[in-house]
């Protein structure tokens, strides 16, 4: 379920915080640079992946992870507000897992800043996400020989919900950035004019910095409300149901997003959200938590204005000024950060499943 991370920590940052003026880099912020790699247990990530792509692993076996995490749309899905549990919507964009593997807090309001662990299990068990009562799911896998092996062979011995939480973050290690034109130096005359502006005029490099291209800080940058929220009543129950376990007051008559609130419950921190890494942003369209920005060329050109329009607007957030060509080069470097799509056989499950999972003779296990 949910966890909270306490207030003091140093969290998150501008959602896509292109348009942070500065000027020229600061010395004190770290530079851009290649990923670190991240060592896989093949046995463990197969299994991870079997998992991540079985929709057994929901409540009503409707949907998996890859649902909503799709490989053919960037490991997200292509809309404004993704998918939710059958028979609600969401209230937010489904995030990219490229690359999840690097960061160090979850959620675009940052509630999770524990481990890939605890984020499993969120996402396996919240109602209006995969709605999981992970003692069922413990008995659907021993109910499926092919898991016991897998299971066996992996070194976890028989299927059990810690492992399932091991298993599949040890496939999210393998979803990582390959072979972009930035990391390999083969960027075009225009990705590198706008390399020269996001470490300059357009000051990107203030939050958008480090392997991940994000500082973790927290910022407002006056994103618009998507209202489709609060309109669609299908999204908008999702969005009650969070609110209500988080413990926000008033939701039901509340007409945003709480964002970072979420974790520190400090008026101040309304509207703020996680900064998603620049990388595989060529995929993962639209842009913003809520979907708000349809391109790439809209993302630039909002925080070439300044931002949104918020009371709590960070007032680093300035006007750029940048030319239209100027513009352009900035998205061609952005773009540059985007490599090779993941939708090999090697990421994506190309084996079978049983038709439906076999029915549970031994429901004690459950009740207990």
């Amino acid at each position: 379920m949910g966890v909270r991370v306490t207030s003091g920590r140093s969290l998150l940052a501008a959602m896509i915080g292109v348009g942070l003026a500065a000027g020229v880099q600061a010395a004190n912020v770290p530079d851009l640079g290649p990923l670190p790699p991240i060592k896989v247990n093949a046995a463990k990530a197969e299994l991870g992946k079997r998992l991540f792509f079985d929709k057994r692993l929901s409540g009503d076996a409707g949907i998996a992870c890859g649902t909503c995490h799709d490989p053919k749309q960037g490991w997200t899905q292509n809309k404004p507000l993704s998918d939710g549990y059958p028979g609600n919507g969401h209230f937010r964009n489904a995030p990219t897992l490229v690359n999840v593997a690097h960061k160090k807090v979850w959620n675009h309001d940052g509630r999770i800043g524990t481990n890939l662990n605890d984020m499993t299990r969120e996402m396996l068990t919240e109602d209006y996400i995969m709605n999981m009562d992970m003692r069922i799911m413990q008995e659907r896998l021993k109910q499926d020989p092919e898991y016991v092996k897998m299971f066996k062979d992996a070194g976890y011995g028989e299927p059990s919900n810690g492992s399932v939480r091991k298993a599949i973050p040890e496939y999210l290690n393998s979803l990582t950035s390959r072979n972009a034109p930035f990391d390999a130096g083969k960027m075009s005359a225009s990705a590198k004019r706008g390399l020269k502006l996001f470490k300059g005029k357009a000051g990107c490099i203030q939050c958008h910095n480090g392997p991940l291209a994000s500082d973790g800080k927290a910022h407002n940058t006056g994103v618009p409300e998507n209202f489709d929220i609060f309109l669609d009543p299908n999204n908008h129950q999702a969005f009650i149901a969070f609110a209500m376990f988080q413990g926000i007051e008033n939701y039901m008559n509340l007409k945003r997003d709480p964002g970072y609130y979420n974790v520190t419950l400090d008026s101040a921190d309304v509207g703020k959200f996680v900064t998603p890494s620049l990388r595989e942003l060529k995929y993962t369209a639209p842009y913003m938590h809520n979907g708000m920005l349809k391109t790439l060329n809209d993302v630039v050109a909002f925080y070439n204005m300044g931002g949104g329009m918020d009371s709590k607007k960070s007032l680093q957030l300035k006007p750029l000024g940048l030319s239209k060509g100027e513009q352009k080069d900035l998205v061609a470097f952005l773009l540059s950060l985007s490599g090779d799509q993941l939708t090999s056989a090697k990421h994506v499950w190309q084996g079978k499943y049983p038709a439906e999972y076999p029915v549970i003779e031994n429901w004690k296990h459950v009740r207990n």
